[in-house]
């Protein structure tokens, strides 16, 4: 008997993984399940490019817009969550198909990924120093103690070092160590990347920003500030979002904001790219292949080795259409 099919779309923001996450849904009944940490917050629409009601064509989306702006999820819960999905689906013989950015989220929902502890006295020491010394003094202390760590975290995300430095006191190891192997808990799993060349990336990541702007961003977050943006610990420090509370506060322009947005979501696509790029079970498809989405079908065929097919009572083979890349 096949193994359940479980799919994995990734690669860098603004690649459109969100549409070809809906087309391959629509051809294989499938759901998605959202791997995105920053689109499980409601009211967090426009800075996420988090898909409309109308772009999910009907298709049934998971773990998004299930979370105050005031909570804090971490990984080992949204591993939790993601998996309780993607079982949930497997059981009623639907396709679940992974859509997210984050290599860290995607590696801790397809592999045989386990956290260490924590210890309540670390993590309340190193939130302090956190706030006395900001994001970057820590970064470079991971940097001096665990480079393979420091260079999978950005210096900006304060939440993730803590924890990274947290684990390397309380374990005596590198953080990085605890990083698992490339081993999947579903052997249904297949992995597509979007490949999408730099330059056109970073076209369309502008093109993005303006388009945020330009719809409301900054309205929504000043909604999101109302309800209590800045007394979270995750949800105000995702892209954009911190550039717009600056813009709000007066120590910027909007002409300012849209350019660090830009600057720091192209960096942030490089290192996302650079992360999958690791993972050599991914198989790469250009964004904009007018067989898309046929290719994609091909891949999950192949990959599904036993045949996938059985496992949902439908053919999975080429049909007509390539799948418009959303950006």
């Amino acid at each position: 008997m096949a193994e359940p099919l479980v799919v994995a779309v990734v690669g860098p923001t603004a690649a459109g993984k969100s549409d070809l996450s809906v087309a391959l849904c629509k051809r294989l009944r499938g759901e998605v399940v959202n791997a995105d940490a920053m689109q499980v917050y409601r009211g967090m629409d426009i800075g996420t490019a988090k898909i409309t009601g109308p772009e999910r064509s009907g298709v049934p989306h998971h773990l998004l817009d299930i979370l105050d702006v005031t909570e804090t999820a971490t990984v080992a819960e949204f591993q939790q969550l993601a998996r309780s999905a993607i079982d949930d689906c497997t059981r009623r013989q639907v396709i679940p198909v992974l859509a997210g950015g984050s290599a860290l989220y995607v590696r801790a929902i397809l592999d045989d990924f386990t956290f260490p502890g924590t210890d309540p006295a670390v993590r309340e020491r190193l939130e302090a120093e956190l706030e006395d010394l900001g994001s970057g003094a820590l970064h470079q202390r991971l940097q001096d103690i665990d480079p393979a760590a420091a260079e999978q975290i950005l210096p900006s995300n304060g939440r993730r070092i803590v924890r990274a430095l947290e684990v390397v006191e309380i374990t005596g190891a590198p953080y990085s160590a605890t990083l698992p192997a490339h081993r999947y808990v579903y052997p249904g799993a297949v992995q597509i990347g979007l490949d999408v060349p730099r330059p056109v990336l970073d076209e369309r990541i502008d093109r993005r920003v303006d388009r945020m702007f330009d719809e409301g961003f900054v309205d929504e977050v000043r909604s999101l500030l109302d309800h209590g943006l800045l007394e979270g610990r995750t949800a105000n420090r995702a892209l954009g979002y911190s550039q717009v509370i600056a813009l709000l506060n007066g120590e910027i322009d909007e002409a300012e904001a849209r350019e660090r947005t830009a600057q720091s979501t192209r960096r942030f696509a490089r290192r996302q790219d650079s992360w999958f790029r690791k993972d050599p079970r991914i198989t790469w498809l250009r964004y904009d292949d007018s067989a898309l989405l046929d290719k994609a079908i091909d891949v999950l065929a192949a990959g599904n080795r036993t045949g996938a097919d059985d496992v949902v009572g439908v053919e999975i083979a080429p049909g007509a259409g390539a799948v418009d890349a959303r950006g």
